[in-house]
């Protein structure tokens, strides 16, 4: 049997090159090539070719503001800048069992019980397994639907035949598509899932939520293409020793990247808490610094 084709490429700026080497040539890091196979093609480009989208003149389009999703979490919507915007991608970042898919469930469930429908896809737990974690939250998780798979393809086919207003996906590492060979989590998977998840949102409207894993040099694991596809960059974290956590805001589009949103974990997941965040400095100061996002 023949050897595939593969590439080596960056997963700090996504570029291509023919062989492996110790530095990349185009952005410079060091160590951070990684062998890819090449995707499959999807057939060559004929040139010009009619779609939906036309060139429109701003001062033609409505002024009315976009109205937002508000969770009902209090801090997790002020970090946003006043809720999640529709056909918006945000990912949020985090250590493991720090408590990202708590938390999102969490908002999912308030979400829902607004009458915003409301998908939770997993890729690392099943349905059985959301069924206990949802069964130990304050909030009645009872009415969202939920998905264990990690293709893409179906993920996108159920979304949009629910008719989801937001759809929750933990995590991107985990998810895959036909289009392309290679396991989930490689730089390319990462890439094209996160790019069509992206366009899937502009094109048809629901907000995406995406779980990231964290490295251990503190940054989201994958290529860092990824943050700069989505709208929103959040982090949460906060020490193991203490009930609080922090979430923060790296990149923000639609509000502020300089607000902190404070929660104090219990057995019921976790609780706002606007005192903690106004009042206590040691809070902050024990928090990580979040990576900054490269120019």
């Amino acid at each position: 049997m023949s050897k595939g084709k593969s590439v080596f490429r960056c997963t700090e700026c996504g570029a291509d090159q023919p062989k492996w080497g110790g530095k990349c040539d185009a952005c410079g890091e060091w160590n951070s090539l990684v062998e890819e196979p090449i995707g499959k093609k999807v057939g060559r480009s004929e040139g010009w070719k009619e779609t939906a989208a036309v060139p429109v003149q701003l001062s033609n389009l409505p002024t009315n503001s976009v109205a937002r999703y508000r969770t009902g979490l209090a801090e997790f919507d002020f970090v946003l800048g006043g809720g999640i915007v529709p056909g918006s991608v945000t990912l949020v970042g985090g250590e493991p069992g720090i408590g990202k898919s708590t938390l999102l469930m969490q908002c999912a469930a308030r979400l829902e019980a607004q009458g915003v429908a409301t998908l939770y896809v997993s890729g690392e737990e099943s349905p059985d397994q959301l069924r206990l974690r949802a069964d130990r939250l304050e909030e009645d998780a009872g009415g969202i639907h939920v998905l264990g798979e990690t293709r893409l393809e179906s993920i996108l086919h159920y979304a949009t035949q629910l008719k989801s207003s937001v759809v929750l996906l933990d995590s991107v590492q985990t998810t895959y598509t036909e289009e392309l060979e290679g396991a989930p989590g490689n730089v390319g998977q990462v890439r094209e899932c996160a790019a069509r998840l992206m366009r899937f949102a502009k094109e048809s409207g629901p907000a995406v939520l995406l779980v990231g894993h964290v490295t251990k040099g503190g940054g989201i694991a994958g290529p860092k293409t990824l943050e700069h596809i989505v709208d929103t960059v959040l982090y949460f974290e906060g020490e193991t020793t203490l009930d609080h956590r922090i979430l923060r805001a790296v990149k923000n589009r639609f509000g502020s990247v300089d607000e902190i949103g404070v929660f104090r974990m219990t057995g019921r997941g976790s609780s706002p808490s606007r005192t903690l965040r106004r009042h206590s400095s040691q809070a902050v100061a024990r928090a990580r610094p979040a990576p900054r996002l490269p120019r």
